[in-house]
């Protein structure tokens, strides 16, 4: 079993601690509801790049819009986690947005036609499908 790396644990510190300084200590209003995704750390611990996901509307604008007011917040997260955390030298904070959770919901939603449409055509023509898979078997 491999053991954490440092860091490992540094970003996943990082993460716990920008959760909640994003949603209880960034007071811009055009900041929507962030979530942080996950947070990858240099090898040197020299720049962390923290992704996000926003709950709600995902309009490219909207997206933008985050991501400035985070990266104008970089500075003073950087310092409140300073605090928080007892690191020589906290990473410079680098925001990405993570599209992942949203590929993944357009994926399911995908999945999800598929299987209501191959329920509805075994529903409508259930002889169809039985020949076809079947047809050699009484043969």
């Amino acid at each position: 079993m491999r053991e954490f790396k440092r860091t490992d644990r540094v970003a996943d510190q990082l993460q716990k601690e920008l959760a909640v300084l994003i949603q209880r200590e960034v007071k811009d209003p055009r900041l929507g509801m962030v979530t942080v995704s996950g947070v990858e750390v240099s090898r040197d611990l020299g720049y962390a790049d923290v992704h996000v996901t926003l709950l709600g509307e995902q309009a490219p604008e909207r997206i933008k819009e985050n991501l400035a007011v985070l990266k104008r917040a970089a500075g003073f997260l950087r310092s409140q986690i300073a605090r928080r955390i007892k690191l020589r030298h906290v990473p410079e904070l680098r925001f990405h947005y993570d599209e992942s959770v949203v590929r993944g919901q357009r994926l399911s939603s995908l999945i999800d036609e598929a299987v209501a449409s191959d329920q509805a055509q075994q529903g409508e023509a259930p002889d169809d499908d039985n020949a076809e898979r079947g047809g050699s078997e009484r043969d």
